[in-house]
């Protein structure tokens, strides 16, 4: 078994989108810990605003296999990939982490870059696994959140009911 770690994001639908997304990869992995769920705005184009959380979840699944199945459940809910990289999106699922592998092969790269560079994802992963440790720098989540510069994004919890 691997602990994995997904963020999860919708500027489209948000609200169903995140619910059908934590359906969704709760019918692939079982079961699910959940972060809050944030707002914020979006980043690298003009957008609606987000909602993100982090998932974490054990896999049987190699980590490519783990990635290619959360390829079909963004596909499942209307990803569309024809646009620019950074676009308004029904579902976003990106494999942040899996146990402590470093990678960086066939398009995929772990630990996810995001986790160091945004609020919207270095915040829930702080909150659900304070202690755990960034794979190449050693640092936990929890260090990492104290020290990030909270003013260079808006992000801010919000009540979401699971």
């Amino acid at each position: 078994m691997a602990t994995i770690y997904i963020s999860l994001g919708s500027n489209i639908d948000r609200e169903q989108n995140t619910r059908a997304g934590i359906e969704a990869l709760r019918q692939a992995f079982g079961e699910l810990t959940l972060s809050s769920v944030y707002e914020s705005e979006a980043v690298g184009f003009a957008g609606n605003a987000f909602y993100n959380m982090v998932i974490a979840c054990e896999v049987n699944h190699p980590v490519h296999e783990t990635n290619k199945i959360l390829r079909t459940i963004e596909d499942a809910y209307g990803r569309d990939r024809s646009g620019p990289k950074f676009s308004s999106r029904t579902l976003d699922l990106d494999l942040l982490l899996y146990d402590d592998i470093q990678l960086d092969e066939y398009g995929l790269k772990l630990p996810r870059g995001e986790i160091l560079q945004n609020a919207f994802v270095l915040w829930p992963l702080a909150e659900i696994a304070p202690a755990r440790r960034h794979p190449e720098t050693g640092l936990s989540y929890h260090a990492l959140w104290s020290a990030f510069d909270k003013d260079k994004e808006i992000l801010q919890p919000i009540d979401f009911t699971f």
